[in-house]
């Protein structure tokens, strides 16, 4: 059992599937945090019953903000660093091994899920949409990254100590993609699988709004944030 890492769920309104996630990240870690973000349906209680320590906003703040109370927490432990996983599913505990061992093996500060070798199986808006992302955000942290959206990570204690993390929403995942690149840690890719492929019923995602928020972020991140 690993207890120099943690596992971190933001979560809004996942009650019907919190549960399961949270035992299945619990067989690897002693740390598994679920940080409700204003949940109106329970999801606090049924992460707790699960054996999560949860974090509770009164009122949702974004998935971004619910990462970095998160990652503040970890920071607080004196942890080695932090694995993300979304509420709905989609990701799988039984993964978490493979990016403690690539942890382990590699010492990478950033380490994500990639599902580059799933997206011909997504609608096409929006594999083309991941595709895009992907590429601009690759060119502009100087990495290789083929999947710029993927949740599924590791984050080194290194890296949330050193990057202070601005934005509150899901751009913060490719604000902190780019932040690190441009600093040179150590960034890499490894593949997952999902437990679905598209994800668009369960998803909070808001495509216009969080597209453009994503892009400018995207220049921000490169251009303005030091």
């Amino acid at each position: 059992m690993i207890s120099d890492i943690a596992v971190i769920i933001p979560a809004l309104n996942a009650a019907k599937s919190i549960g399961p996630i949270v035992a299945g990240a619990r067989q690897f870690v002693d740390l598994v945090v679920v940080i409700d973000d204003g949940s109106s349906d329970g999801t606090g209680d049924r992460a707790r019953e699960a054996g999560a320590h949860v974090i509770r906003h009164e009122v949702n703040r974004g998935k971004g903000c619910a990462l970095r109370t998160g990652f503040n927490w970890a920071i607080e432990q004196g942890l080695d660093g932090v694995i993300t996983l979304d509420a709905d599913g989609q990701h799988l505990p039984r993964q978490i091994p493979d990016f403690i061992e690539q942890r382990r093996a590699t010492g990478a500060d950033l380490i994500i899920g990639g599902r580059a070798h799933l997206f011909d199986g997504m609608l096409p808006r929006r594999r083309m949409a991941n595709r895009f992302s992907a590429w601009a955000v690759a060119k502009a942290s100087r990495t290789n990254i083929k999947d710029s959206q993927s949740g599924f990570r590791f984050y080194s204690a290194r890296l949330l100590r050193e990057i202070p993390l601005r934005t509150e929403g899901f751009d913060m995942e490719t604000e902190v993609i780019i932040r690190a690149g441009v600093r040179g840690l150590k960034v890499i890719q490894i593949p997952i699988d999902l437990g679905f492929v598209d994800g668009l019923s369960t998803s909070h995602y808001k495509p216009l709004m969080d597209t453009l928020r994503i892009a400018w972020t995207g220049v921000r991140a490169r251009f303005l944030w030091r």
